[in-house]
C-alpha cells in the first residue's frame, strides 16, 4: 500500500487516512509555538517504512474464537510464519542438502538389489549370480549420469531442472514432457519409498504386516507436516536418519567383508518353499528379456539423481558449486552401498522372501551380525531412511510445480510459498496423490516398482539431450568435453528408457505412458485458459475513463427483519433508486409485507413476484434478466442480507438459499453481488 506524498494535505475531518496516520496540531508552551504530532495507532500491525506499509506477523493472528485456537495449533505443528527477509537463512548447507535431496538416491540401496534378484529368480536360483554384474553396470550408468548433471548444474546455476533445460534448448513440448515425467516420478518416489520403509518395519515386526497400508498413510502425513515447516527445518529433522543409515549399513558391509576375509562368512539356507521348483532359464530371447527387466528394476536406484539439480536454488551460496559437491558425494556413497549389499547377498547365496515379510537387506544383516541389537539398529535406520527418502520428492515436486505454475502450465497456487517459505500447495498435492497410490497398491513395493523409473529416465534423456544442443549451439569454453559427457549421458539414459518401456510395459509402465500425454494436455489447457483470461483483462493503459451508467440495484427480501433492513440501508447508500424484490408462493404473507412496507421500507420501491411453483432462484434470475433488458448497458447490483452466527457450526442452519443464489449470480454477466452480514448479538 503506497503512502500519501509528504506534501499532500491531510484528509478532511471525519475521513480516513489510507496511510493509517493521524496528524494533530498541538500548541507549545510559548505563544505562537506549535507542532504537528503524528500518531500511528496500528503501528503494531503495520510498520511504516519509507513510502510503504509493512504488515507484521500480528496481522495473521486472529485474537479470539476458534480461528485463534487453530492458529495456535498451526504454530505448534508447522511453526510460526517466516518473513521473506529471512529467506537466505532458510537455505541449506551441503550436509543438510545431502539429507534433503539425496535420501531417495542413497536409500535405493536398501531395495534395488532385492528387486533385481526377484526378477532373476524367475529364471532359477542359478540366475542370482548375475546380481553383481548388473549392479556394476548400474553403478557405471550412475557415474555417467552424475558427471552429466555436474555439467548441467554448472550451466544452469539458478536451477538445472530437466524441465528448464529441455524447454530452454529443445522447446516447450520437450520441456512439458520432462516436467510431466518428473511429476509422475516424484509421486511414485513417495509411494515406493514409504512402502519400502513399511516393508523394513514389517521385516522387524511381522505382526504388523496387515497394517502396512495404515502405517504408510500415517508416514505420509508426518512427512507432509515436516515439510510444511520449511526446507531448512525439514533438513534438520531428516538429517540424523540419513547419516545413521550410512553408518549402520556401512558397518554391515565392512563387517561382512571382514568375515569373508577370515573365511567366516555364513551361507544362507532358505526354506524349501522359497526356492522355485523349476526356473525358465536364461537361454534365448526370453532370458535376455529377463536380464534386461532385472536391470531396469535395479535402475530404479538412479531415481533421485535429478533432485539436486532441481534444488540448486535451495543451497547456500555459491549455489551451483555446493550442489555439484553434494551430487558427487551422493553418487559415491550410494555406489559403495549398492555394490556392497549386492556383493554380500550374492556371496552368501541369499534369495528374496516370496512373501515380502523379510527384505534381502534384513536377511544379509541377520546372517552377518547374528541378529540382536545391531539388526534392530539397521532395520530401524533402514525404515527411517526409506521413509524419509520420500522427502526428496517433497523437496522437488513443489519446486518443479512452482516452475510450471510460473510459466502458466499449472494453477497459480502452486507458485506461491506459504507462511514458512515452503510451496505448501505442492506439498499437500503430492501427499494426496501418493496416498491414493499407497492405498490402491496396498503399499507393496513389488506392485509399485513397475510404474517407477520410466519417468525419471525420460527426464534424464531430455535434460542431457538439451545440454548437447546447448554445447553445440554455443560452443563456449570446454564445449567439446561437455558435448562428450552430456552426449554419453543422453545415449545411456535413452537406451535405459527403451529397456524400461519394453520390459515393464505390460507390468505397469503402460500406465505412465498413458498418463504422460494426458498430463501434458492438461497443462497446455491450463496455459490456454490463463492466456485467454490475460487477453480479456489486458488494457493498454490505466487512466481516466468515461463514468459508467448507474447500476440497477436490487435487494431480495425474504421477510421483515434487521438483516433485511441492513441490506436496504446499504442499497439506498449506493443508489438513489433501489428496488426490493420479494419472491413468494404465499399470497397472504405477501399482502402483509405490502401493508407494512410504507412505514418500514424507507421509501424503497417494493416488487412482489408470486411463484406458484415454489421456486426462488429461477424467478429472481428471470426478473433480473427482464430488468436488464430495459437498459442493457447498465449492470445489476444484487444486495444480499446474511445472518452471521456467533459459532461456525451454526452456519449450516442459515444462509443456504443465499449461498446457492450467490453461486448462480457469480456466473451471470454484468452482475455484482454485495453481501451485507448481520452479526447476531451476544446472548
Amino acid at each position: 500500500m503506497s503512502r500519501l506524498p509528504p506534501d499532500k494535505p491531510p484528509p478532511p475531518a471525519g475521513d480516513v487516512d489510507p496511510n493509517l496516520e493521524t496528524k494533530r496540531s498541538t500548541r507549545g508552551r510559548l505563544p505562537g509555538d506549535a507542532y504537528v504530532r503524528i500518531e500511528r495507532p496500528a503501528e503494531d500491525e503495520f510498520e511504516h517504512d519509507a513510502d510503504r506499509l509493512v504488515a507484521t506477523e500480528r496481522t495473521l493472528a486472529p485474537t479470539t474464537g476458534w480461528r485463534a485456537a487453530i492458529r495456535k495449533t498451526q504454530n505448534v505443528l508447522v511453526g510460526k510464519p517466516i518473513s521473506s527477509d529471512e529467506e537466505e537463512s532458510e537455505r541449506l548447507t551441503k550436509v543438510k542438502a545431502l539429507a534433503v535431496f539425496s535420501s531417495d538416491n542413497i536409500s535405493s540401496s536398501a531395495y534395488a538389489t532385492e528387486e533385481m534378484m526377484r526378477v532373476l529368480l524367475i529364471a532359477g536360483v542359478a540366475a542370482i549370480s548375475l546380481t553383481l554384474p548388473l549392479t556394476m553396470a548400474i553403478v557405471a550408468v550412475l557415474a555417467v549420469v552424475a558427471l552429466s548433471y555436474r555439467q548441467t548444474i554448472r550451466a544452469y546455476p539458478d536451477g538445472a531442472s530437466s524441465y528448464l533445460v529441455a524447454t530452454d534448448n529443445l522447446g516447450t513440448g520437450a520441456g512439458l514432457l520432462a516436467g510431466a515425467a518428473l511429476l509422475i516420478d516424484y509421486t511414485l518416489t513417495v509411494a515406493v519409498s514409504v512402502a519400502a520403509g513399511v516393508a523394513a518395519i514389517t521385516s522387524l515386526v511381522p505382526e504388523v504386516h496387515d497394517l502396512r497400508v495404515l502405517l504408510a498413510v500415517l508416514i505420509v502425513a508426518l512427512l507432509t507436516l515436516g515439510n510444511l515447516r520449511g526446507i531448512r527445518e525439514s533438513g534438520t529433522i531428516f538429517m540424523a536418519p540419513t547419516y545413521l543409515y550410512l553408518l549402520a549399513l556401512g558397518g554391515v558391509i565392512v563387517w561382512g567383508l571382514v568375515r569373508q576375509a577370515s573365511g567366516d562368512l555364513p551361507t544362507f539356507v532358505p526354506p524349501s518353499d522359497w526356492i522355485p521348483v523349476e526356473g525358465v532359464g536364461l537361454a534365448g530371447l526370453g532370458g535376455l528379456f529377463l536380464i534386461l527387466r532385472a536391470f531396469s528394476s535395479g535402475a530404479a536406484a538412479l531415481t533421485g539423481v535429478e533432485a539436486i539439480s532441481d534444488g540448486v536454488p535451495a543451497f547456500k551460496k555459491p549455489e551451483w558449486r555446493n550442489a555439484r559437491v553434494t551430487l558427487t558425494w551422493a553418487a559415491v556413497l550410494f555406489g559403495l552401498l549398492f555394490l556392497g549389499i549386492s556383493y554380500l547377498a550374492q556371496a552368501m547365496a541369499v534369495i528374496p522372501d516370496p512373501t515380502e515379510r523379510q527384505t534381502v537387506l534384513s536377511l544379509v544383516t541377520r546372517q552377518i551380525t547374528g541378529g540382536g541389537w545391531y539388526l534392530v539398529l539397521v532395520q530401524v535406520a533402514t525404515a527411517m531412511i526409506l521413509t524419509l527418502a520420500a522427502n526428496t520428492a517433497f523437496a522437488d515436486f513443489p519446486r518443479l510445480s512452482s516452475f510450471l505454475a510460473r510459466d502458466g502450465f499449472m494453477p497459480r497456487q502452486f507458485g506461491f510459498r506459504g507462511e514458512r517459505l515452503a510451496f505448501s500447495t505442492g506439498i499437500i498435492a503430492l501427499a494426496g496423490l501418493a496416498t491414493i497410490l499407497l492405498v490402491g497398491f496396498e503399499a507393496s513395493v513389488t506392485a509399485l516398482i513397475p510404474l517407477y523409473t520410466l519417468g525419471v529416465f525420460i527426464a534424464f534423456t531430455l535434460s542431457q539431450s538439451g545440454m548437447v544442443t546447448r554445447w553445440w549451439r554455443n560452443r563456449g569454453s570446454g564445449w567439446r568435453f561437455g558435448l562428450v559427457v552430456n552426449g554419453a549421458g543422453a545415449v545411456t539414459t535413452a537406451v535405459i528408457t527403451v529397456i524400461v518401456v519394453s520390459t515393464k510395459f505390460l507390468s505397469g509402465a503402460w500406465v505412465v505412458v498413458l498418463l504422460l500425454p494426458v498430463l501434458i494436455g492438461l497443462m497446455l489447457g491450463i496455459r490456454r485458459h490463463y492466456r485467454r483470461v490475460a487477453s480479456a483483462l489486458e488494457v493498454e493503459r490505466l487512466g481516466s475513463a468515461e463514468a459508467p451508467p448507474p447500476p440497477i440495484v436490487v435487494v431480495p427480501i425474504a421477510r421483515l427483519d434487521r438483516a433485511a433492513r441492513g441490506a436496504l440501508r446499504f442499497a439506498n447508500a449506493i443508489a438513489p433508486h433501489a428496488t426490493a424484490v420479494h419472491i413468494t408462493n404465499d399470497p397472504d404473507s405477501a399482502a402483509e409485507l405490502r401493508r407494512r412496507w410504507p412505514e418500514w421500507g424507507g421509501g424503497t420501491e417494493l416488487v412482489i413476484v408470486e411463484s406458484p411453483y415454489r421456486a426462488l432462484i429461477g424467478p429472481l434470475l428471470r426478473y433480473l434478466d427482464a430488468l436488464q433488458a430495459q437498459s442493457p448497458n447498465r449492470s445489476v447490483v444484487v444486495v444480499l442480507s446474511e445472518v452471521a452466527p456467533r459459532h461456525w457450526w451454526e452456519n449450516f442452519l442459515h444462509n443456504q438459499t443465499t449461498f446457492r443464489l450467490k453461486l448462480r449470480l457469480f456466473g451471470r454477466p454484468g452482475t455484482i453481488v454485495a453481501d451485507v452480514p448481520y452479526h447476531l448479538p451476544d446472548e
